[in-house]
């Protein structure tokens, strides 16, 4: 496991330094990259790789999940902490059972929720450019505040 020492100095600048939006889709990244790195030890019997794998990847969507702020839209907030929870679930699954499939469905998941939260991201700096917000309270198409990283 690396230390704090040893991680690479850009990534540990770039996490410390962002805001709470750019770290929710660094969380997502990481989730993404370690549920392929358990897949990808699967399919070498890396034994270790895989625990560290899904370990990781488990931790990340577990941390996602209670992030979300329900104070916004509450209902909007339930229903993504529920799909959160399902690719939780599919991980576990997936590595108690050796389930490749179903691991697959999980990345598919986490690659969904990374490239919906990058369009989000690039829509903010839209508006942030343009110096407009919206006029209306976040609507389920706009899932501004209910996605807020709490400290």
């Amino acid at each position: 496991m690396n230390d704090t020492n040893t991680l690479n100095p850009y990534l540990k600048t770039k996490v410390l330094t962002a805001p709470p939006e750019e770290l929710r889709l660094l969380l997502i990244d990481g989730a993404v990259k370690f549920a392929r790195q358990a897949r990808d030890a699967m399919i070498n019997k890396d034994y270790e790789k895989i625990y560290e794998g899904f370990t990781n990847a488990r931790t990340i969507v577990l941390e996602l999940s209670e992030s979300i702020n329900p104070e916004a839209d509450p209902d909007l907030a339930q229903k993504i902490k529920g799909i959160y929870l399902f690719i939780y679930g599919e991980l576990f699954h997936s590595s108690i059972d050796k389930d490749i499939p179903r691991l697959e469905k999980a990345i598919e998941l986490l690659e969904f929720e990374r490239e919906t939260w990058s369009q989000f991201l690039d829509k903010l700096a839209e508006e942030r450019a343009s110096g407009t917000t919206p006029a209306a309270p976040p609507t389920q198409d706009t899932p501004r505040a209910p996605f807020s990283v709490q400290a």
